[in-house]
């Protein structure tokens, strides 16, 4: 997961939290029906920082992933919810495609009055190549679009395809596992938002028994709005769970650094490989 312009476009927004339940269960169930038809983001979630893993050739992971952010302004209270299924095919043993359907529920607060959006945002593709693996070392090269299916007047969507292109990089030892990715998104848009975009992060995992990883994550991103000078800068703690050895449940808490980026976020998702 990497800091994303539409995501930051959406989020003016005050939770309706009876709202976004019902909207969750209904684009759930959407979400269900796309990837049972679709078929024939990111390190493990709750991380914003890929790893160089692929997913082997003929393999699937689908992954469901929620996101409510919160963000306090002078003039506004903001929270937003985000969930997104990602679908991963190996189509190499060391190349996969990567698809993301996010769908955002936005709401705002501001001066007594309340607003809110909601609906599919831009859709994501990806092709992740791993060109390198040795010694515990991995680096692999991530290109990528997003597609304008988010409708652009409600805030949902840029409005145009953008290209991005990331490398990733992956050291394991022993227990711990160390991801590095530095990326560029040429951020296109009918929105008024500043079009070249840079991204760093960091991430570290941490198995801590058997089946149970610690994950902290820091990132930094140029801003996408016009009038903001201050990177988006964030730290962020979680846990990630293997129910099962192909089943992994996740859970962690995102915290900003700089105003450009939301007071806090709460993650949860879920990882099922196949």
């Amino acid at each position: 997961m990497r800091l994303s312009p539409v995501v930051e476009r959406t989020r003016l927004c005050a939770c309706g939290i009876p709202g976004i339940v019902r909207d969750m269960g209904m684009f759930l169930l959407a979400q269900v029906l796309v990837v049972l038809f679709c078929l024939p983001a990111f390190a493990a979630h709750p991380l914003i920082t890929d790893d160089a893993a692929t997913q082997g050739e003929g393999k699937f992971q689908i992954e469901v992933n929620g996101e409510y952010s919160h963000d306090d302004h002078s003039w506004a209270t903001e929270d937003s919810f985000e969930i997104e299924t990602i679908v991963s095919y190996g189509v190499l043993d060391n190349m996969d495609l990567v698809v993301g359907v996010p769908y955002l529920h936005v709401r705002t607060k501001e001066r007594g009055s309340r607003s809110s959006q909601a609906g599919v945002s831009d859709v994501s593709v990806e092709l992740k190549w791993r060109f390198f693996e040795e010694s515990g070392w991995s680096l692999a090269l991530k290109p990528g679009i997003t597609i304008p299916t988010g409708d652009r007047d409600k805030g949902l969507g840029s409005g145009r395809v953008s290209p991005s292109l990331f490398l990733i990089t992956t050291k394991e030892i022993e227990a711990w596992a160390f991801h590095l990715n530095l990326g560029y998104l040429r951020n296109e848009n009918a929105v008024g938002e500043k079009e070249d975009l840079w991204h760093a992060s960091m991430a570290s995992e941490w198995e801590l028994v058997k089946g149970l990883r610690a994950v902290a994550n820091v990132g930094v991103e140029r801003a996408s709005e016009r009038d903001s000078a201050t990177p988006a800068a964030l730290i962020l703690g979680g846990l990630i769970y293997s129910l099962r050895e192909n089943l992994d449940v996740d859970v962690g808490v995102k915290k900003g650094l700089t105003k450009s980026e939301g007071d806090y976020s709460i993650l949860a998702g879920i990882a099922w490989r196949f």
